[in-house]
């Protein structure tokens, strides 16, 4: 990761617990009437009172703008003339400095259903893949600060991440003649590939204090201009894995018949026959279809 956005990482988030609002609402009933009666009892009479009532209902006002809630699994930063203040996470009804800023930040868990990408898995074969990431905010200076809006910064590091491991991964594995058994790949990963994802989108997201609580694969397949072709070649390697199994019963069985028939002297064979015989069986265990039998009463 770069090196000047590592020295971000040093916002540190500090939690603070502003003054109760139910105590500052109270001042603020007895302050409204205090200068409302103050104002009428010096009016053309005592300047000094007047201008006093005034300035009390002034601060009256100023006053209402400290009031805030917040609800459960939200939080506020709070900034002073640029200055990071803290950050409040207990829910409730506060009062605190008027003067202050207030970024609302959610704490809630939240979906992000990425779009569908179509890239180039590590052969080089185009593919479509998608990801779902559920993630929430859990260091709130750090999504405030290090990073001009974080949300925008989740979905553009999820999608470089999904890029990133359709790159460095094959979609399947090819039948080449190497050996690809310790080769992870995307269609048959599963748990193994998510997990990759999820510590990827982890590093990445870690600069904007994101926590992603779960990343998995929504979507994959083989890109439509290719699809056909890949469905083809699948087809073709279910039938000769299937005619290997067929081949190699085929074998097995006719090798037990004409032991059985030497074992149990029925019949001898001269190799001429027994080439037939084991031809003739070939044929009517890896045929298609029924064989028709064709009874020889003699030469």
């Amino acid at each position: 990761m770069n090196k000047d956005l590592e020295n971000y990482k040093n916002i540190s988030e500090k939690i603070i617990t502003p003054s109760s609002g139910y105590g500052m609402l109270l001042v603020e009933l007895v302050v409204l009437p205090a200068a409302f009666f103050g104002l009428i009892s010096f009016y053309a009479t005592d300047n000094v009172g007047i201008i006093l009532s005034v300035v009390l209902g002034i601060l009256w006002f100023i006053g209402l703008f400290g009031f805030t809630t917040i609800n459960p699994n939200e939080s506020i930063v709070v900034t002073l003339f640029g200055t990071y203040i803290g950050t409040v996470k207990s829910n409730g009804f506060y009062w605190m400095n008027p003067f202050y800023s207030r970024n609302r930040i959610s704490l809630r868990a939240r979906n992000l259903d990425g779009k569908t990408l179509k890239v180039n898995d590590k052969e080089g074969n185009p593919i479509e893949i998608g990801c779902v990431v559920v993630w929430k905010v859990e260091e709130t200076a750090l999504a405030a600060f290090a990073v001009e809006d974080y949300t925008h910064y989740v979905s553009v590091q999820s999608e470089a991440a999904v890029r990133h491991l359709a790159v460095t991964h094959s979609y399947d594995h090819l039948d080449d003649g190497l050996d690809h058994t310790h080769e992870v790949t995307l269609k048959d990963g599963g748990d193994v590939i998510n997990n990759i994802l999820e510590e990827e989108l982890r590093e990445r997201l870690s600069l904007a204090g994101i926590n992603v609580i779960e990343a998995r694969i929504a979507h994959l397949a083989y890109a439509p201009e290719i699809a056909g072709a890949m469905l083809q070649r699948q087809q073709a390697m279910a039938v000769v894995a299937a005619r290997t199994k067929i081949v190699e019963g085929a074998v097995g069985m006719v090798e037990l018949a004409l032991k059985k028939l030497s074992d149990k002297d029925i019949v001898t064979f001269d190799p001429e026959t027994k080439a037939k015989m084991v031809s003739n069986l070939l044929v009517v265990l890896c045929s298609e279809k029924s064989a028709s039998p064709v009874v020889n009463t003699g030469s």
